[in-house]
């Protein structure tokens, strides 16, 4: 019986050092806003993603918002972000649509940039490019 107290102490220690090593060590997140254009016009509708850029050791929580009008905020409709060097992914649609769970058809093929983002609420300002258009294949639906 006297061990069991020290063996008790030793598990306890053990999972509170494996549970610090996952992930991003805390729950930080940071919160993004910001507008987004396309051929310098607002993109109608949208999903931005921040993913961890792990090929330059950044790891963490992955953080998204939808676009409306050109405006995202993870505060409003999505999940902050890790902060550091991330990967941005940004899909665009024309936003004409009766379906409030389908954004419209695409406008652009999904973009993606780097960037390095701050470890706290930012602002930030993307514009896709026009040739982002490029190869975009618009699905016409079942054939009759």
């Amino acid at each position: 019986m006297s061990c069991a107290i020290p063996n008790l102490c030793l598990v306890i220690a053990c999972c509170t050092f494996l549970c610090q090593g996952c992930g991003t060590g805390g729950s930080n997140k940071f919160d993004v806003s910001g507008t987004i254009t396309f051929d310098g016009k607002p993109v109608p509708a949208g999903r931005i993603d921040f993913f961890p850029d792990l090929a330059k050791g950044n790891d963490g929580l992955q953080g998204f918002a939808i676009i409306k009008d050109g405006v995202f905020d993870t505060r409003k409709a999505g999940q902050g972000h890790t902060g550091g060097a991330i990967v941005i992914r940004i899909e665009g649609f024309d936003g004409k649509s009766d379906d409030p769970k389908f954004p419209g058809t695409p406008i652009f093929v999904p973009h993606q940039i780097t960037r390095d983002l701050p470890k706290e609420p930012t602002t930030q300002t993307f514009d896709v490019p026009a040739s982002a258009a490029t190869g975009l294949v618009i699905p016409t639906g079942p054939k009759s």
